[in-house]
Order: C-alpha cells, then sequence, then structure tokens
C-alpha cells in the first residue's frame, strides 16, 4: 500500500485539513465525482485521533424479488481514503468495518501509533 499522489520535487505537500469538511474535499479527488446512473457520489467521513476515514456511501440492499428471494447482495470491496490530520496525506485502505480500516492504516502508514 502506497500514498496516493505523495508529495515529491513537482508537487508541493497538501495543506492539513482543519476540519472533517476539508477531509472530504481532499479525498474527494480520489473518488469518482457521480454514480454511473449520473447521480452525485455520496461520501461520509469518520474521525479518528490522526486522521479522517473518508468512504463512499453504498446504496442500501437489494429488495426482495417477488418470489420472495433476495437478489444476491453486493461485496462492498473496493477501498476508503484516510487523511492524515498532521500532513494531509492521502492514504488508500481497504474498505472494511471502520475499526479495522483504522487499524490497517496504522499498521501500514503509522505502526509508530499501534
Amino acid at each position: 500500500m502506497t500514498p496516493s499522489n505523495p508529495p515529491g520535487p513537482e508537487q508541493p505537500a497538501r495543506p492539513a485539513p482543519a476540519s472533517a469538511e476539508e477531509a472530504v474535499e481532499i479525498a474527494r479527488t480520489q473518488y469518482s465525482p457521480v454514480w454511473p446512473d449520473g447521480t452525485p457520489a455520496p461520501l461520509k467521513v469518520s474521525e479518528f485521533d490522526i486522521g479522517y476515514v473518508v468512504y463512499a456511501e453504498l446504496p442500501p440492499h437489494p429488495a426482495t424479488t417477488p418470489s420472495g428471494k433476495r437478489n444476491r447482495p453486493r461485496s462492498p470491496g473496493g477501498s476508503c481514503v484516510v487523511v492524515t490530520k498532521d500532513t494531509g496525506e492521502v492514504c488508500r485502505v481497504p474498505q472494511r468495518p471502520l475499526p479495522d480500516s483504522i487499524a490497517l492504516f496504522r499498521k501500514f502508514y503509522r505502526p509508530d501509533t499501534l
């Protein structure tokens, strides 16, 4: 796992986010602005001590079919974005339940905070 768009000589570092809203705006560059059906891609944010986890809000599970059987549920898979509070660095981690995504971020990007 590597940070998305790491700063380098040709690319200045991003400013650190001052709020959850700023973290969403930083992370929005990592997501498609709209879903395939043209509706805006809704993003959620959850703050933790050293960063913000930003993830796409998935639509509800499909309704049951007329026969009473459920359609096969979607597997969300994919990744979510973590924006660090101190540097504004953007990192991707697997999309899992929130505590697991945060633990993976700490393990791969900030082992000093374990």
